[in-house]
């Protein structure tokens, strides 16, 4: 069986605190990078993450933090991504350590930006980590109910079965469970695209279509994300699975859900920048729908609900008359 070894988790956020809690809480010790001494500084004195999940209390004397990424990849086998995508490449550049020996794990739910790769691709092209290193975390599931202990399901993808399942016996609990998938990069790009679907359906909220239209939504969103799963990576999968489906329920009607937080303030008629300082959070979506946008120029998919979110946030149309167009191509 595959020993993860050593495990340490990159990122600071809701998410990263959320995974840090059930790894930790097995393993009695994990290497942390945080990327500010005072957040750091802060931690180690109240017990407990100073800007994120702070109900959660940990038991410092089981943490390593650093802010120096180098330290914590040299130490640690397993290394856990969960940092906001458009920062991921910035921590990256810190990197004087050779990581295509460990096993990474991403937990990161968007798409590089500039370079319109998830992160499981990110990781192979520049910097060689070898397909059978790779996994990745998916939902559905929103970190502060991991952090209150409510019932979670996540699926690990890695197209090395055994160090999937290796994995998944680090995260398993009474108030987790798992399962294993090959589907890395269906499991990826699912993740990009409920994103976008979620501001979807907080535009709609905001713009105020009720329950009936939002399932109908949810419909033909699973629809088009099939679509396109089965042109990036044509393997067979049923799409309806916790891992697709419900993640992207989830992350639609969630008052959890950042990124139907972020569509909904759109729909009433905030400016993306205003919403953006309002929250105060990333919205991965915001990013994911440019970047998946990008991708499908050359794949050609039939993704109306994607095209809709991109002409609202990027080409600044009314979601007043984008969302109207919208609904006359439902069923």
């Amino acid at each position: 069986m595959f020993d993860c070894g050593k495990i340490a988790i990159i990122g600071g956020g809701s998410w990263a605190t959320a995974i840090a809690k059930i790894v930790v809480s097995h393993t009695h010790h994990i290497g942390w990078y945080m990327r500010r001494d005072d957040r750091i500084n802060d931690f180690k004195r109240m017990s407990h993450n100073p800007a994120y999940l702070t109900s959660v209390h940990f038991n410092i004397d089981e943490i390593y933090f650093s802010s120096d990424i180098n330290k914590i990849v040299q130490q640690y086998d397993t290394l856990v991504f969960v940092t906001p995508s458009p920062y991921l490449k910035n921590h990256l550049k810190k990197l004087k350590t050779r990581i295509k020996d460990k096993f990474i794990v991403t937990a990161i739910k968007g798409i590089v930006p500039d370079e319109n790769l998830v992160c499981s691709e990110y990781f192979h092209e520049v910097y060689d980590v070898p397909n059978e290193n790779l996994a990745c975390i998916g939902g559905p599931s929103h970190a502060e109910e991991v952090a209150l202990e409510r019932l979670s399901y996540l699926t690990i993808g890695c197209v090395d079965e055994e160090k999937a399942r290796s994995f998944t016996d680090i995260l398993s609990s009474n108030f987790i469970k798992t399962k294993t998938s090959t589907d890395v990069l269906g499991i990826e790009y699912s993740s990009v695209l409920k994103n976008v679907y979620a501001i979807a359906a907080g535009i709609c909220s905001g713009l105020k279509y009720g329950d009936n239209f939002q399932s109908v939504l949810m419909s033909n969103a699973v629809q088009e994300m099939s679509r396109f799963l089965s042109t990036i990576n044509p393997i067979k999968r049923a799409v309806y699975d916790s891992v697709y489906l419900g993640d992207l329920l989830v992350t639609g009607y969630s008052n959890f859900s950042r990124n139907r937080v972020f569509g909904t303030m759109i729909g009433k008629g905030y400016s993306v920048k205003s919403a953006q300082i309002e929250m105060e959070m990333i919205a991965e979506g915001y990013f994911g729908t440019k970047c998946m946008k990008e991708i499908n120029r050359h794949l050609h998919v039939n993704m109306p609900i994607l095209d809709a979110v991109y002409n609202i946030l990027y080409e600044r149309i009314s979601p007043q008359i984008e969302i109207k167009l919208l609904t006359d191509s439902f069923r």
